[in-house]
């Protein structure tokens, strides 16, 4: 058998150097050729699928974005009206209560005893004057009175006919100045008797006033809620000694909610007493609620130029709690023209918005656009689409500039 043997043609340098160089050649063919193939892929992809609409304009009601924080619609800090040791505490944060509940027990020993005393006094100044049950205040049925009118009486009877008789000369000098000088001591007596019931009586008004500031008092220890809502703070317990004045209890009514908004004073126009809020808190996304203004500034603050405003939230479910950040819109008075496609035909990606515009050769446009307010299942678009503009509401997920699609059933 006859072996062939082939020579090496190069050193073994060269050899390594055109090894190289071949393999380099071979691989960009290879790349050349697989380019080619993925162009002519695309190229040949078939069409997406999508459903189409025509962008409309139509009227939409105008809203004003504002925000501000929930607040109780009455707030207040009942505080004691006596001194004293408490006794009782019926309530705890977050107990319900009606107006006129009790929140604190006061001892009502020692105003109790000063009731009785006061009772006391009026009764005894009643009894000096003659009063009956119900009888109002007749300074002539006055015991004392009356007993001075009687002497009187008789006195100036007694004198008259000792005139009388002293005309016919039939009483003597003496006899006559005896009876006007008890004449005259008796209408003295009775004048005296009239001026001491007068005074009587103004003392009965004192004792009876002090009567009801003891009756009062005595109310005063029990501490009641001025209106219904919720116990939000309980500051003493059972066996502190509260002085007047002492912070008892903070209760707060919740329906409806208070919210302050601030809005730009260009907008003052459109907002007036009466006019609808919407409004949605963080603690329940996609829940809106919805109240109305109650009042509106007189004045701008000087500073920003901005506009304060009050709006009232019904709140029978107590869902709403002081202190929740809300975001409001509030509805303009007019509507204005807007353009409007379907909200499934917005695709929004770390912040930009997107359409898919489809022209009459079957492929889509992307443009980047504005997006202004919702009207039900539209969302205005305030930039980078026109009116009619048709553009894909399916699928756009999977569309790119450029990217052929066919129309759905």
């Amino acid at each position: 058998m006859r072996r062939v043997v082939v020579a090496n043609l190069f050193p073994d340098r060269l050899s390594k150097a055109a090894a190289a160089t071949l393999f380099a050649m071979l691989a960009g063919a290879c790349g050349f050729g697989k380019g080619e193939a993925k162009t002519a892929t695309a190229a040949d992809a078939p069409a997406i699928t999508v459903n189409t609409a025509v962008a409309t304009s139509r009227p939409i009601s105008r809203f004003v974005a504002a925000t501000g924080t929930l607040t109780a619609e009455e707030q207040a800090d009942v505080s004691a009206e006596v001194a004293g040791r408490v006794v009782a505490t019926p309530v705890e944060r977050g107990t319900l209560v009606a107006e006129g509940a009790a929140l604190i027990r006061i001892s009502d020993t020692e105003v109790r005893a000063q009731v009785q005393e006061a009772e006391a006094n009026a009764a005894q100044i009643e009894a000096r004057l003659g009063f009956g049950a119900g009888a109002s205040f007749d300074i002539d049925r006055v015991p004392e009175v009356a007993n001075a009118k009687a002497a009187d009486d008789l006195a100036q009877a007694d004198f008259a006919r000792a005139r009388m008789l002293s005309e016919r000369q039939l009483l003597s000098a003496a006899d006559f100045d005896r009876s006007r000088t008890q004449a005259e001591a008796a209408r003295r007596q009775y004048d005296i008797a009239r001026n001491s019931a007068v005074q009587q009586y103004q003392s009965l008004l004192a004792a009876q006033a002090r009567l009801t500031l003891a009756r009062k008092a005595l109310t005063d220890t029990v501490v009641r809620a001025p209106f219904a809502g919720a116990v939000e703070q309980r500051f003493v317990s059972v066996g502190d000694y509260v002085s007047r004045g002492t912070k008892a209890v903070s209760v707060v009514r919740m329906d409806p909610m208070r919210v302050e908004l601030t809005v730009p004073g260009q907008y003052l126009a459109s907002l007036a007493a009466g006019r609808t809020v919407s409004l949605e808190v963080d603690a329940y996304p996609g829940r809106t609620f919805t109240g109305k203004i109650r009042y509106v500034s007189p004045s701008l603050k000087a500073a920003s130029r901005a506009l304060v405003i009050e709006a009232v939230v019904p709140n029978g479910t107590g869902e709403l709690k002081p202190g929740l950040f809300a975001t409001a819109q509030i509805e303009q008075a007019s509507a204005t023209p807007a353009i409007l496609v379907p909200a499934t035909a917005i695709r929004t990606t770390t912040g930009t918005s997107r359409v898919y515009v489809v022209s009459s050769a079957g492929t889509v446009e992307e443009r980047i656009v504005t997006t202004g307010q919702t009207a039900g299942e539209l969302v205005e678009v305030t930039s980078g689409l026109a009116l009619g503009d048709t553009v894909a509401t399916t699928n756009v997920d999977r569309l790119r500039d450029g990217v052929r699609v066919a129309a759905g059933k």
